[in-house]
């Protein structure tokens, strides 16, 4: 499976908190986020990486590239709108098979994580397999409302589901399909893709993980840590 990593965002939460690092530099336990995904993704089989940074985060690019790991890593350098249009960057490199798409700042379980692409390779009749997890410290989290097998009825911001997305998940390259009509609607953020591809009947599962962290603040750090070293 080739996996892509959206690394395009600004950390503008972290930054007005006093972090002057780049975001996918920040460290949790004294790896850098991007180093710990991708030392998560060659443990997890991923056989080739495809990483989107923004024109101000070529330091980002030059990290990676500085620590030389064994799988080949791509990196597309442009600014983004919104997480959407960063994986529509991506699509060229990932339109021939299913792929992992993650975000830079999930901290989560490397046993969950390797069960999670599992389950994926084996229930590729899903368009769409999204992480998610009961544990909730985000200011805006989308939640997920699931059937009894855990397949996705409906996104929204209220609490009646414990579930909400965990910013890991296994596409089908035929989501890229609706780019040209996503795009011509004027939809933006990954999330709204998301609400789109379920609307048009595609199908979507969920599968839960006991714990991801967000990190979008100090505090964020902390609790992965402790949470990292807990597991």
């Amino acid at each position: 499976m080739k996996a892509g990593i959206i690394a395009a965002g600004e950390g503008s939460r972290l930054r007005s908190e006093g972090i002057t690092l780049h975001k996918p530099l920040v460290p949790v336990n004294g790896v850098p986020l991007i180093e710990r995904l991708i030392t998560s993704f060659i443990r997890g089989g991923i056989t080739e990486i495809v990483c989107i940074v923004n024109e101000y985060s070529l330091v980002v690019k030059q990290f990676v590239e500085g620590k030389q790991f064994n799988i080949p890593i791509t990196f597309i350098v442009k600014t983004t709108t919104s997480s959407m249009h960063s994986l529509f960057a991506l699509a060229p490199h990932l339109q021939t098979r299913q792929f992992l798409l993650t975000t830079i700042d999930s901290i989560f379980s490397e046993d969950e994580f390797l069960k999670f692409l599992n389950h994926a390779e084996r229930n590729q009749t899903f368009d769409a397999i999204l992480a998610v997890t009961n544990f909730i410290d985000d200011e805006k989290p989308l939640y997920v409302e699931v059937d009894d097998r855990m397949c996705i009825n409906s996104f929204s911001k209220s609490e009646q589901t414990p579930w909400v997305t965990g910013g890991l998940y296994v596409f089908q390259p035929r989501i890229f399909n609706e780019m040209d009509a996503v795009v011509k609607q004027g939809i933006e953020r990954l999330r709204n893709f998301l609400r789109y591809l379920l609307n048009k009947g595609y199908s979507l599962e969920a599968f839960p993980f006991s714990k991801i962290v967000d990190v979008d603040h100090l505090r964020d750090i902390q609790n992965a840590e402790e949470f990292l070293r807990a597991s």
